[in-house]
C-alpha cells in the first residue's frame, strides 16, 4: 500500500510526448484500472466503484470499451446498493470527501466487506486525518491493495480543452454581490484544485500568470476584479504541495494564463463559420452529441441515429476547424470518390444510369451520413447568417458603425430576437459610449427586444469588473474600465495564410498567447506569482527544456485587406491537417496528430473564468501548429453561444441551476 502519486510524466527525457488529453486517458486506464490485481493475476474481472463527480472524469476521457478491456465487469455507483461480491476485487476511484470514506469504510469494514481487496485511487489530495482515519481501521486495513492519489480531478473535452465544469461560476463568482455568498469561495477553491491536478497529472509546474486589476487605485477595485488574482494564488497555493510527488519538477516547466470572460465579450457570441462552431450554434445538439434520420433499410419510416462528433472521428477531426463552404465541397469529393472507387456504389449507378443522389450515397456510405446532413441543415442558415455576421465582423474590425446597426435593425426587422440581441452585445463591446443614459431603450425599442433580453446587454458590465463609472440615471454605463473604447477591438492579421472573407475574427487569447510565447505579455496587465529571473525567462521564450524553436515573424503593418469573394479565399493549412480525398483515408488525421507533436516546446495553458467558445478552442489547435507548443484551453465551463446568453441573463437572478446544460455520459 501507497499514498503517492503517479510518478510518470507527459514529456522529458527520451519518453514518447502524448497530447493532452491522451494522457490523461492513459493514466485512467494503464496506471490505475490496468495496475490493479491482486494475486499476480490481471486476467481477474473487477468491479470500478465512483462517485459523481470521478464518473464524469472517466466518461470524458475513456469509452466503456476501454474501460472492460482493462477488466472491469461492472462499474458501481458508490452511494447505490450494491449487491456484495467477495470473490472480486474493487477499484475505488472516489473524491477524498468525509460522506465518500463513510461509504468506503462500511464497504469493507467487518467480517463480511463487499469486496476481496479494495484499491483506492483519489482524484484529488487527500486530507491526512483521513488517512489515518482508515489506517485506524484494523479490520480493513489489510483488504487494501493500493491507497493513491490520482490528482486527476479535471474533465477533458477536447485533446487540447478541459473543464472544471462550472456551469453556474459565471453566477457564483460575478453577480450582484457573489463575494457575500458561501458558494464564491467555494467556487473558486474547487475550480483551483480542480486546475492544479492537471499540471500534477502532467508533471508540470507552471508559471502562473493572470490577469491584473486594470484600475489606477487599487483600493477601488471590486471583488470581480480581483477574481484572476484570487485564482491564480489559490492555484499556486495547491501547486506548492505538489512538489513533494515523485519526479514532480523543482523549476518552472510550462505557463499558466488565468483570464476572466471580460478579456473578449465578443467571442462568445460572434457567429462563426467554422464547421464546429454552426453546429454547436445552429444545430440541436446536447453536447458533442448530434441525432440524425437515416433511411430505414426496411422501407419504413426514418430511423433516428446518434452519433459522437468527437477526436476519435477522423471526418470530424478533419473537418471541424474548416469553413462550412470548405467542409461542404470536402464532404462533396469524399462522396464522389468513394463512388468511383466502390463497387457497390457503381453497381447501384449502373441500375438507372443515373448519378447517385445524396440518398443513395448514404444508404452506402456509412461513415459520412451524419455531415451530409449536418451541412444541408447549416446552409440553411447561412444566407441569413452571412448578412449579420458580415456586419458584426465589421464592426469588430472598424468597417462599420451606428449607421449601419440602425440600418440593420430597420431593414431586418424578421431577424431573430436572440440575432439581433447578439448583435447589440458585440455593438455594446465595441462602442459602449451608445449605450449610455436612455440610448439603450431607444436601441431596445428599436430592435423590438424585451427588457429581459436588453437584460443580458445590462449584465456585460458585471463581467467587466469595476461600477464605478455606473450613472445614477436610468441608464448605464458599459465603459469596464474608464478608458476611452476605440472604434475597432481588432485589427486584421496581416503576414496570415489566406483564409475565407468571413473568417476575419480572431479571439483575443491569440494575441494574448502569441505575445506570451514571445515574452511580450504587458507585466502591467498580467502579472505573475512566480515571476521568473530573465535567465529562465529567455530560455522559455527560445523553446523547451525538449527542443528550441524558431523565433517569431516579426508582425507586418496593419493595412486593411482589400475586400474578397466569399469563394477567392480557402481555409488556411492548420485547420486542414492530412486531408484525404475519400471516405476511408481520413484514419491518416488520427496517426499524424500524434505524430505532429513529437517535437514541441514547452506547453502553455490557457484558463478562462466563465466559459469557454469554440473559436478560442480552435485558436489554440491554430497556435499549436504554429508557435510549435501545445497550447491547452482550459475554462469553467464550453458553452455555444445561446448557453452563454442564458446565464449572462441569469446574472441578476438567483438561480442558474435551471437552465444549466446537463452532461450526458454512458
Amino acid at each position: 500500500m501507497s499514498l503517492s502519486d503517479s510518478e510518470s510524466s507527459s514529456h522529458g527525457g527520451e519518453k514518447e510526448y502524448k497530447v493532452f488529453r491522451q494522457f490523461s486517458r492513459d493514466r485512467l486506464l494503464y496506471e490505475m484500472l490496468g495496475s490493479s490485481t491482486s494475486g499476480g493475476s490481471k486476467s481477474a474481472w473487477k468491479v470500478l466503484i465512483m462517485d459523481k463527480v470521478t464518473v464524469k472524469v472517466m466518461s470524458h476521457s475513456c469509452k466503456m470499451v476501454d474501460i472492460t478491456d482493462q477488466g472491469v465487469s461492472l462499474v458501481e455507483d458508490l452511494f447505490r446498493r450494491r449487491q456484495p461480491l467477495p470473490s472480486m476485487d474493487a477499484i475505488y476511484f472516489i473524491q477524498p470527501s468525509k460522506e465518500n470514506m463513510v461509504m468506503f469504510l462500511s464497504d469493507m469494514s467487518g467480517r463480511e466487506p463487499l469486496y476481496k481487496k479494495a484499491f483506492v485511487f483519489f482524484s484529488s489530495p487527500v486530507p491526512k486525518e483521513f488517512v489515518n482515519h482508515i489506517k485506524s481501521d484494523t479490520s480493513v486495513l489489510p483488504r487494501i491493495g493500493a491507497l493513491r492519489e490520482m490528482n486527476l480531478e479535471y474533465f477533458p473535452i477536447d485533446s487540447q480543452g478541459f473543464i472544471t465544469d462550472h456551469e453556474t461560476a459565471l453566477e457564483e463568482l460575478f453577480s450582484e454581490d457573489a463575494e457575500k455568498s458561501r458558494k464564491f469561495e467555494v467556487c473558486l477553491n474547487t475550480m483551483a484544485t480542480r486546475i492544479a491536478t492537471v499540471f500534477a497529472s502532467l508533471k508540470e509546474l507552471p508559471f502562473v500568470r493572470y490577469r491584473a486589476v486594470k484600475t489606477q487605485d487599487a483600493s477601488t477595485a471590486t471583488t470581480r476584479d480581483l477574481i484572476p488574482s484570487k485564482l491564480a494564488e489559490a492555484v499556486w497555493n495547491c501547486l506548492l504541495k505538489y512538489k513533494s510527488i515523485p519526479n514532480f519538477p523543482q523549476t518552472e516547466t510550462c505557463e499558466l494564463l488565468i483570464l476572466n470572460r471580460s478579456v473578449d465579450q465578443i467571442a462568445p457570441v460572434i457567429h462563426e463559420w467554422t464547421y464546429d462552431a454552426m453546429c454547436h450554434d445552429l444545430l440541436d445538439m446536447d453536447g458533442n452529441k448530434y441525432v440524425f434520420e437515416v433511411p430505414s433499410k426496411s422501407g419504413g419510416p426514418p430511423e433516428k441515429k446518434e452519433v459522437l462528433l468527437e477526436d476519435h472521428d477522423p471526418v470530424w477531426l478533419e473537418l471541424r476547424h474548416t469553413h462550412i463552404a470548405d467542409a461542404s465541397e470536402r464532404l462533396h469529393d469524399k462522396m464522389t470518390n468513394f463512388k468511383s472507387r466502390n463497387k457497390a456504389a457503381q453497381v447501384q449507378s449502373s441500375r438507372d444510369g443515373s448519378e447517385l443522389s445524396t440518398r443513395d450515397l448514404q444508404k452506402i456510405v456509412q461513415a459520412l451520413p451524419q455531415y451530409n446532413e449536418t451541412v444541408e441543415k447549416l446552409s440553411l442558415h447561412v444566407e441569413i447568417a452571412g448578412t449579420i455576421n458580415k456586419l458584426e465582423q465589421d464592426l469588430v474590425f472598424g468597417d462599420a458603425g451606428a449607421k449601419d446597426v440602425i440600418n440593420f435593425l430597420r431593414t431586418k426587422q424578421d431577424a431573430s430576437p436572440e440575432n439581433k440581441l447578439r448583435l447589440l452585445m458585440i455593438y455594446a463591446s465595441v462602442y459602449p459610449e451608445r449605450f449610455e443614459g436612455d440610448k439603450a431603450s431607444k436601441l431596445m425599442q428599436l430592435a423590438r427586444l424585451s427588457s429581459e433580453d436588453m437584460k443580458v446587454v445590462n449584465n456585460m458590465q458585471l463581467l467587466g469588473g469595476s461600477t464605478q463609472n455606473k450613472k445614477a440615471t436610468t441608464g448605464f454605463s458599459l465603459k469596464f474600465d474608464g478608458q476611452k473604447t476605440k472604434q475597432a477591438t481588432r485589427k486584421d492579421r496581416t503576414g496570415e495564410e489566406e483564409t475565407w472573407q468571413l473568417f476575419r475574427f480572431y479571439p483575443m487569447i491569440e494575441e494574448l498567447v502569441e505575445n506570451l510565447s514571445k515574452g511580450e505579455l504587458p507585466k502591467n496587465d498580467y502579472s505573475c506569482m512566480n515571476e521568473p529571473s530573465p535567465t529562465i525567462q529567455d530560455k522559455s521564450q527560445s523553446g523547451s527544456l525538449r527542443t528550441r524553436q524558431p523565433p517569431a515573424a516579426p508582425a507586418g503593418p496593419t493595412e486593411k485587406r482589400p475586400a474578397h469573394s466569399m469563394r477567392s479565399r480557402r481555409t488556411a493549412t492548420w485547420a486542414r491537417p492530412h486531408s484525404s480525398d475519400d471516405g476511408y483515408s481520413s484514419d491518416s488525421v488520427l496517426k499524424n496528430a500524434v505524430a505532429d507533436f513529437k517535437r514541441m516546446g514547452q506547453r502553455i495553458f490557457v484558463f478562462i473564468i466563465g466559459g469557454a467558445t469554440p473559436s478560442e478552442l480552435r485558436a489554440c489547435h491554430k497556435l499549436t501548429a504554429k508557435l510549435k507548443r501545445e497550447v491547452v484551453l482550459g475554462s469553467s465551463s464550453f458553452d455555444n453561444p445561446p448557453q452563454y446568453i442564458t446565464k449572462l441573463k441569469m446574472l441578476s437572478e438567483k438561480d442558474l441551476s435551471k437552465c444549466s446544460p446537463q452532461p450526458n455520459f454512458w
